[in-house]
């Protein structure tokens, strides 16, 4: 039974490694100073607990900062004093250092400002480099004297103010009054220098990046004797409403853990976690993420459940793992978003645009609502690319979504980048069945890229290791292909079934575009049928893609040249044709070639309708319907085509006498 300890007075327990927390029950306690590091805190439940610092510690640290901040301003004083020996008319020397001085503390401000602490403390590197030049030409020992202090201030007074720590440096043995003049510079140097370390320190907890060093050591030191949760499992834990100043999370899991309305979050420390970035704490504690930026950014894991997304940038953005139930991602950019293990049931998808994204088989896509997407990036010229369903006056049905871009991971996909060997593909692919019958490898689609690079895409029984399969074909395959045309042969010997399969790579690389092809179930490679390869250069229209609306008629045409059904009630191949023409048209599924190729199918089944020539009439129509078949292949299960074929193609079949 998970621990009860909500309300508790816990300041200051040690849990240090504890592995029976998890599902704990911290909800309202006081755990100011408490260690978990180590702790695993799966589950737990933080909601509404106040972590940080003791009242000791905080009166502690508080004594530490105000003796940081006297011997600050002291040494702004020095340093002003310093530049004041501008107007000291006894030295030239003198004169020179103040000078110096003050024109290094002017660069460093405007560096400071401009680039941030880092590039300041380089160039007072340099003005130490200048200041020391000075005192090396001076003739006199007091100028020496001055000149050497001088840089021992300018950088005692630099750190001092950024960084709220520093050390005293002599200022050098000053003689004799100090003039008026020499006072009032030196009185608006130090106020000059209070101001500065004022304004760097509240950029810095401001969340400017460019001062991120000095915010850094201000959380860190304001940490310390903190709550810890260093190295915690802290997997679905929940800080809601929790108050978490002067917490520390460095190294800890934070997969779906919840910080909505956390206070405070913005004082952690943070470590690698995603909690660095100001942008993704704003996000985590409002669910605001509307119109933002996030990236290539790594927040895997992260929990935006319910989440406000419109218009949010993922681009290359590493959401694995990530909880975005109920999550509106409307208009969001995705491409090449990583979602691996990512939840996205419920959430809303409509008009997202998803090149290339991330998504595997453990990727949840339950209940997702969305009523279109867009494949690519939009441009001024196309601000609605590829958007799918292609029609524009049609949207996905509840669950069709899920159902559209199932077929995209389900398949085991190799792409061929180097001069394709067709022979090799056959035989490395035939290899593959045979070793692994349990994959049930079924090739439904050879797509062309380029003018020698060509996708082949192969269904996969559920729960196959696609990177096993995909690595031992390329092996063989690079193996096979070093071979010489002969040594190629003697492993062919004959077989049918590769010569099939090499036709079809053949034909597949002189297509204008993409070839499919169904019905190569390869789980049992002794009973192989790759249906219409043999003939499959010879198929009408491959060669040209012509005008869908010219395609149609001519269908129109053809299909008016068959008889009619003698039997009203049994369709003919005539009636039967008319229907599958008429899904193709209508389908919200299929791009303008898909449709204009289907219909040449449907032309050539009805010109072998005619054909007096029953041997020729079949092996036209087996070709035409594998061909078919391909086409239609990775289509959603609920698409009214799809529904269409599975009752007419095999009507057609048997009317044609393959049946």
């Amino acid at each position: 039974m998970a621990l009860d300890f909500s309300g508790e007075n816990l300041r200051g327990r040690n849990f240090k490694g504890r592995q029976d927390l998890a599902g704990a029950n911290f909800s309202y306690a006081d755990i100011r100073g408490a260690n978990f590091t180590n702790a695993n805190l799966t589950g737990t439940n933080f909601s509404h607990a106040k972590a940080g610092l003791q009242r000791r510690c905080a009166i502690f640290l508080v004594l530490v900062s105000w003796l940081l901040s006297g011997l600050s301003g002291l040494l702004w004083v020095v340093n002003g004093l310093l530049v004041s020996r501008i107007f000291d008319t006894s030295s030239l020397e003198f004169q020179m250092g103040g000078w110096a001085a003050l024109i290094v503390l002017i660069a460093f401000f405007f560096v400071t400002i401009c680039q941030g602490v880092a590039a300041g403390l380089g160039v007072l590197a340099v003005g130490i480099a200048v200041v020391f030049a000075v005192a090396i030409a001076g003739t006199q020992a007091g100028a020496a004297a001055a000149a050497a202090a001088a840089p021992g201030v300018i950088i005692g007074a630099g750190a001092g103010a950024v960084a709220g720590a520093g050390a005293i440096a002599g200022a050098g043995a000053i003689a004799g009054a100090i003039v008026v003049a020499r006072g009032i510079v030196g009185v608006i140097a130090a106020g000059a220098g209070t101001l500065f370390s004022i304004y760097i320190s509240w950029r810095a907890m401001k969340g400017d990046q460019k001062h991120s060093l000095v915010r850094n050591i201000a959380v860190a030191f304001a940490a310390t004797g903190g709550t810890s949760f260093r190295g915690a499992d802290l997997t679905n834990a929940d800080f809601t409403q929790a108050t978490l100043k002067s917490t520390d999370f460095r190294n800890t899991i934070l997969i779906c853990s919840r910080w909505h309305q956390a206070k405070m979050l913005d004082r952690v420390r943070p470590g690698s976690t995603y909690l660095q970035n100001s942008q993704v704490r704003q996000l985590l504690v409002t669910g605001q993420g509307q119109d933002k930026n996030f990236s290539r950014e790594n927040l895997r894991g992260i929990n935006l459940k319910k989440a406000n997304l419109v218009d949010a940038s993922f681009i290359s953005t590493d959401l694995s793992e990530a909880n975005l139930q109920d999550a509106d991602l409307s208009r969001a950019k995705l491409k090449q978003t990583q979602l691996d293990g990512t939840d996205l049931t419920g959430a809303t998808l409509t008009g997202a645009y998803i090149e290339d994204w991330g998504i595997t088989n453990t990727t949840k896509l339950h209940g997702v609502r969305c009523e279109y997407v867009f494949m690519r990036l939009p441009t001024k010229e196309d601000p609605d690319p590829f958007r799918k369903p292609d029609n524009k006056q049609e949207v996905f049905a509840d669950g069709d979504f899920a159902n559209f871009i199932k077929p995209i991971f389900d398949t085991l996909d190799l792409y061929h980048n180097q001069g394709v060997d067709p022979r090799a593909v056959a035989i490395a692919f035939k290899n593959l069945a045979e070793n692994h019958p349990e994959a049930e490898l079924e090739i439904v689609a050879m797509e062309k890229r380029g003018d020698d690079k060509i996708l082949l895409r192969a269904k996969t029984a559920a729960g196959s290791d696609k990177s096993q399969l995909s690595a031992e074909y390329f092996d063989d395959y690079n193996q096979l292909k070093a071979l010489s045309q002969s040594q190629q042969l003697l492993l062919v010997e004959k077989d049918k079934r590769i010569i099939s399969l090499e036709n079809m790579v053949n034909t597949a690389l002189k297509q204008p575009k993409f070839y499919t092809q169904g019905d190569t179930n390869m789980s049992d490679i002794s009973g192989i049928s790759i249906q219409g390869s043999s003939n499959v250069s010879g198929i009408a229209g491959n060669n040209s893609i012509a005008n869908l609306g010219t395609i149609s008629g001519n269908v129109s045409i053809a299909l008016n040249q068959l008889p009619d059904a003698t039997d009203a009630e049994k369709p003919g191949i005539k009636e039967l044709l008319s229907q599958l023409q008429d899904a193709i048209v209508q389908s919200t599924y299929l791009s303008e070639e898909d449709k204009t190729e289907a219909l040449e199918q449907v032309k050539t089944l009805a010109e072998a309708g005619k054909s007096p020539q029953e041997s020729t009439k079949q092996k036209t129509a087996k070709t035409a319907i594998t061909m078919l078949k391909g086409i239609f292949t990775g289509l959603p299960a609920v698409a009214s085509l799809v529904e269409a074929t599975n009752k007419l193609l095999p009507a057609i079949a048997k009317l044609f006498g393959l049946g």
